[in-house]
């Protein structure tokens, strides 16, 4: 098991670093020796956000395993929600988010005020084609929702409120 830890530790080394070929090359040394290793998915999957050639089907594949793997980790499943945001997939990122904050209720305002804003920052940006003004005010108004969520405030109140 040492030689586990050992190559695990040196690929997060390499993550960390920035180098992330390397450390894909690691964390595939650590599957190889364990295969239901969540870590070793979870760090391949993050280093391989660095690596161009990998399609994000194969990156999201890898963070699905390490959220089945070890299926109570909010920082898995929250890292993998914003994943989910960089590549437009925003109905399975919202569902991410809220697995998140209901695996690590304390910081579930963070989980809900992530996604409000990079909802309302990217969704624009995938969905330019479609962009009308019906598509911005639906955009902007699920970000919303999310903010006032994340600020413990009901959209009555808000109205009230401004």
């Amino acid at each position: 098991m040492a030689g586990i830890e050992k190559d695990l530790m040196e690929a997060q080394d390499a993550l960390a670093n920035g180098d992330f070929a390397a450390a894909v090359s690691k964390y595939n040394k650590v599957l190889k020796a364990d295969p239901k290793c969540a870590d070793a998915y979870f760090g391949k999957a993050e280093a391989s956000v660095g690596v161009p050639k990998m399609a994000p089907e194969e990156v999201m594949e890898l963070y699905k395993k390490s959220v089945e793997l070890d299926p109570k980790n909010p920082i898995y499943q929250s890292s993998y929600a914003a994943y989910l945001v960089d590549i437009g997939r925003f109905n399975e990122a919202e569902a991410a988010y809220l697995k998140a904050a209901e695996l690590d209720p304390d910081n579930a305002r963070y989980y809900f005020s992530e996604f409000g804003v990079e909802y309302i920052l990217r969704a624009p940006v995938v969905m330019e084609k479609f962009l009308d003004d019906k598509t911005k005010e639906i955009i902007l108004k699920k970000g919303l929702k999310y903010l006032l969520k994340a600020a413990g405030i009901t959209e009555e109140e808000a109205k009230k409120l401004l």
